[in-house]
């Protein structure tokens, strides 16, 4: 079946402390945005990567792709004023039967096993989303102060999330609501079961300079 994914990257780089969308912020000598793609390039040479952008960014990548040579093959929509609207510009662009996954351009440590697996699982299983455990300590904020909850209740969500394709155009027919935080969300406000599955610990998203940090010390 033919295999989509949707890498978002609407990211204004504030909490990075600089102008510079974070998307295109150098990693080991080129953008962060050209590692996240290799990805999925090296996942499936087949995969049909659409890559989600701002219209007044879309030269600048241009730009920055004629600089560093890069070559993979990709198409660009155009990103909406949230990200809800940037993945409904996307997914604009793909075709059905299909498969379809929605990942975070600043998520580039991604590993190619957790891509394929997400992809098979999607199959079957119609939506799935990579996880890992938590390992903090949490604490849930009560009237009366706080208190700790048993973690093992919990997962912190990854990207990439795959879906059935006719599924999530499905999804994102409905209006927007703030619950939807996420792909998963979007389907599951029709009811849909999302399977959850392992994530890789290093598929960080690069928020903060901190992040940039470990992600230098990663490659």
């Amino acid at each position: 079946m033919k295999k989509y994914v949707l890498i978002v990257a609407g990211g204004k780089g504030l909490r990075m402390g600089g102008e510079q969308p974070k998307q295109f912020l150098p990693l080991k000598g080129r953008p962060v945005l050209m590692h996240t793609l290799e990805q999925f390039y090296r996942s499936d040479v087949a995969m049909e990567i659409i890559l989600v952008l701002p219209h007044e960014q879309q030269n600048y990548w241009k730009q920055l792709c004629e600089e560093y040579h890069f070559t993979i093959k990709h198409r660009v929509a155009d990103g909406g004023e949230s990200r809800f609207y940037s993945v409904k510009n996307g997914l604009s662009l793909i075709e059905t039967p299909s498969i379809v996954g929605v990942h975070d351009g600043v998520r580039p440590f991604v590993s190619v096993d957790v891509i394929n697996r997400c992809y098979e699982l999607a199959v079957t299983k119609e939506a799935v989303v990579p996880v890992v455990d938590v390992v903090d300590t949490v604490r849930h904020i009560t009237n009366n102060g706080s208190e700790t909850v048993d973690r093992s209740a919990y997962k912190l969500v990854q990207t990439p999330q795959v879906f059935n394709a006719d599924l999530l155009l499905k999804g994102y027919e409905q209006p927007y609501s703030s619950a939807f935080t996420d792909d998963a969300s979007v389907v599951e406000a029709m009811g849909v079961k999302v399977t959850l599955t392992p994530g890789n610990r290093e598929n960080i998203k690069l928020t903060t300079p901190f992040d940039l940090k470990v992600a230098e010390a990663l490659l």
